[in-house]
C-alpha cells in the first residue's frame, strides 16, 4: 500500500474551475472537433487571457528521483492562476494513461487538482474530466 504524501497541495476554487470550463467550452463552439491539440491549446490560452487569468503555456514540470533532480521530465499544457493544470488532448476517446498523466503531473507540480480536456467529441462536456489527488 502506497503512503499518502502529507505535504500540502496547492489547491484552486471551484469559480476558477467553471470559468475555465466555461472558456474551453466557447473553444470548442467556435472551432468544433477535429483539430490539433495546439490550435485548442493556443485559442484556449488566449481565451483565459481575456478573462482575466494568469496562464501560462508548456511549463516545465522538473523530475526527481530519491532526492535527486532528472531534469525535465514532462511539460504541462496550460496551468491556470499557478494552481489548476489543464491537460488537453484531441483525442477519439480519454484512456486511463491520460488520466495516469494527469495524476503524475498533479503529483510533480504539488497542485491538488486539474483537468483533463479533450476537443474530439461533438460537445465538450463529454470530453471533461475533472481529476483530484
Amino acid at each position: 500500500m502506497m503512503k499518502q504524501n502529507k505535504r500540502c497541495l496547492t489547491d484552486c476554487d471551484a469559480l476558477l474551475t467553471e470559468v475555465v470550463i466555461g472558456a474551453a467550452i466557447e473553444v470548442h463552439r467556435a472551432l468544433g472537433p477535429g483539430l490539433l491539440e495546439a490550435v485548442y491549446e493556443e485559442a484556449l490560452f488566449l481565451e483565459l487571457n481575456q478573462r482575466g487569468l494568469g496562464v501560462a503555456r508548456q511549463v516545465e514540470i522538473p523530475v526527481s528521483y530519491k532526492g535527486e533532480e532528472l531534469g525535465v521530465g514532462f511539460r504541462a499544457d496550460l496551468i491556470v492562476n499557478k494552481s489548476l493544470l489543464l491537460e488537453l488532448k484531441s483525442v477519439s476517446a480519454i484512456t486511463d494513461i491520460h488520466l495516469a498523466q494527469v495524476i503524475t503531473y498533479l503529483r510533480f507540480l504539488g497542485f491538488k487538482r486539474g483537468l483533463l480536456l479533450n476537443f474530439n467529441v461533438p460537445l465538450l462536456k463529454q470530453g471533461i474530466k475533472r481529476v483530484a489527488i
